[in-house]
C-alpha cells in the first residue's frame, strides 16, 4: 500500500495535523512539529502530545505512515563549528519531539558547504552531525531528503545520500526521502517508461530501495536538470502524468508516507484521488 498524502498545517498545535490529514482523504502525512523557520521553540506540552495520539488513533493512522520534516534553518553540514553545533542542537530537538509524538522517522535536508568547504568534507560533516544525533536520541530515524541543488545545497546527486549513509553507524536508523520535483531538476528524467525506470534502478544501484523512507510527491515548474527548485501541480508541470504513473504502479515503493507538496493546498484531495487512480489492477 501506498500511504499517499500532503504536508499539511499544524497550526494551533500539533494535535491538530492528523485531523487535517483526515479531512484531505490522505492515508499519511507530513507536518512540521515546531515553526520551520524559527530556531527555538517551547516545548511540546502534554495536552498536544496526547492529543495527537489520540487524533492518530481515532483516524488509524500509524507511525510508518508520517514523515515530519525539520526546520530549514538546519545545515548540519556547515563549514564553520559554532553554527554547525547550533543546527545540531535544534536538529536533536526535533528527533525528540518526534519521538515524544510516538514517530519514527524525520525528514531533512542533507545541508550545505555555503562555498567556503569541499562538497566532500561538507558531506562529511553532516554524516558526523548525524552520528553525533543518533547516539544521543532512541527511537526515530533520520531521513535525508533528495535536494534539487539549488545554490550550493547538497543532496542533488544519488552518490551524496550514498556518502552520508555509508559514514551513518548505525543504518538501521538512517533513510532516504526521494522529492520528485527535486530529482528531476537535478538531471534525474522521470517523463517517460524508460526515463523513469533508468532513474530508479540508478536510484537502487546506488542508495538502495531499502533505504527510502519517506517520498515527496510534486511536479516541477522549472525545466530538467535547471537545478532550480519550483514544484508544481501533480501533471501540471515539467514531469507530467506518465512520472507519476510508473511511480504509482512501481512495487519497490510500498508501505512509506508518499507526501504532495504542491502548490495548491485546495486540490490535495482531488490529487490524492487522481494518484491513486492510476494504479493499474492486477488483472
Amino acid at each position: 500500500m501506498k500511504w499517499l498524502g500532503a504536508h499539511v498545517s499544524a497550526a494551533g498545535g500539533v494535535q491538530n495535523a492528523p485531523d487535517n490529514a483526515h479531512k484531505i482523504g490522505a492515508k499519511g502525512f507530513a507536518l512540521f512539529t515546531k515553526n520551520q523557520r524559527q530556531w527555538n521553540a517551547k516545548p511540546l506540552t502534554t495536552e498536544q502530545i496526547d492529543g495527537f495520539h489520540a487524533a492518530m488513533e481515532r483516524h488509524g493512522y500509524q507511525p510508518h505512515q508520517v514523515l515530519p520534516h525539520d526546520s530549514y534553518l538546519i545545515n548540519l553540514g556547515h563549514p564553520e563549528e559554532e553554527p554547525r553545533q547550533k543546527s545540531l542542537n535544534a536538529f536533536i530537538d526535533e528527533l525528540e519531539r518526534c519521538h515524544q509524538l510516538g514517530l519514527d522517522r524525520l525528514n531533512f535536508h542533507p545541508g550545505s558547504p555555503l562555498k567556503k568547504i569541499s562538497e566532500a568534507q561538507c558531506l562529511d560533516y553532516i554524516a558526523e552531525s548525524l552520528n553525533y544525533a543518533l547516539e544521543r536520541t532512541e527511537g526515530v530515524s533520520a531521513v535525508i531528503e533528495n535536494t534539487a541543488g539549488q545554490g550550493s545545497n547538497m543532496g542533488f546527486r544519488f552518490e551524496h545520500l550514498a556518502h552520508i549513509i555509508d559514514k551513518v553507524e548505525d543504518k538501521s536508523r538512517v533513510g532516504v526521502c526521494i522529492d520528485t520535483c527535486h530529482a528531476f531538476a537535478a538531471g534525474y528524467d522521470l517523463r517517460t517508461e524508460a526515463a523513469y525506470q533508468q532513474t530508479m534502478n540508478a536510484f537502487d544501484e546506488i542508495v538502495g530501495f531499502n533505504y527510502l523512507q519517506g517520498m515527496h510527491l510534486n511536479d516541477c515548474k522549472s525545466e530538467f536538470e535547471s537545478r532550480v527548485d519550483r514544484h508544481q501541480s501533480i501533471g501540471k508541470g515539467n514531469i507530467g502524468l506518465e512520472g507519476f504513473r510508473q511511480l504509482m504502479n512501481d512495487s519497490r515503493i510500498d508501505e512509506i508516507p508518499m507526501v504532495l507538496e504542491t502548490i495548491n493546498s485546495d486540490i490535495w484531495n482531488q490529487e490524492i484521488e487522481q494518484l491513486y487512480a492510476m494504479v493499474l489492477s492486477a488483472a
